[in-house]
């Protein structure tokens, strides 16, 4: 168990997902006792970073996100308020995916190619407060793909969205066995940037 802080009670928070160009609106209200905020990595106006200590929201208070989605990739929101540390390794975190417009997708000529799509935030948890985590895992519940693996089709395209929001130690690989991928970092870009089988 962990006494966790929430984005709509879950840990990472919904997935939010728009397309380049679209103006993104977030309603955030504050139902804890503590002061929180939503911090969307990419693009927005500077009013809109809930990064600055005048962004906090207060308890009980509420604040609208909007702004225009971009750049394309993947993207990661947070609470931003001091000590930060504290709100991340609460559980304040989230995915913000911001798809190419139409064919955008890499190496698609007229259509983005047919691919199941899979979001996966590694994180780690510290139960007993010593400040280093005493679980690991991947979308929260610890060992979870050992007993309902990912399933996957031989030949069909596979597309994962992977964040690192490990707290206390910054390294949590991703290693796949028996196969290569594409790494396309933050998304951004059209063309991969490396070829392993660990990231």
């Amino acid at each position: 168990q962990f006494a966790a802080w929430t984005y709509n009670g879950q840990v990472p928070g919904p997935t939010l997902r728009a397309t380049a160009g679209d103006t993104v609106r977030v309603r955030f209200e504050n139902r804890s006792p503590h002061p929180h905020s939503m911090h969307f990595h990419g693009w927005h106006p500077a009013g809109m970073d809930g990064g600055l200590p005048n962004h906090a929201v207060p308890p009980g208070g509420e604040f609208t996100y909007e702004f225009r989605a971009d750049p394309p990739g993947v993207h990661l929101y947070t609470c931003h308020v001091q000590p930060f540390k504290r709100h991340l390794h609460k559980g304040l975190y989230g995915v913000f995916i911001v798809d190419r417009p139409m064919a955008g997708r890499p190496h698609a000529a007229t259509a983005a190619p047919v691919a199941d799509e899979i979001v996966m935030v590694t994180n780690a948890f510290d139960t007993n407060g010593d400040s280093k985590n005493d679980f690991y895992a991947v979308n929260t519940i610890a060992h979870h793909y050992m007993h309902d693996p990912v399933r996957v089709t031989v030949g069909r395209l596979l597309r994962i969205y992977l964040v690192n929001v490990t707290e206390f130690h910054p390294i949590n690989s991703f290693h796949l066995h028996g196969t290569f991928f594409n790494v396309f970092r933050t998304g951004t870009r059209t063309e991969p940037e490396a070829y392993t089988d660990t990231l």
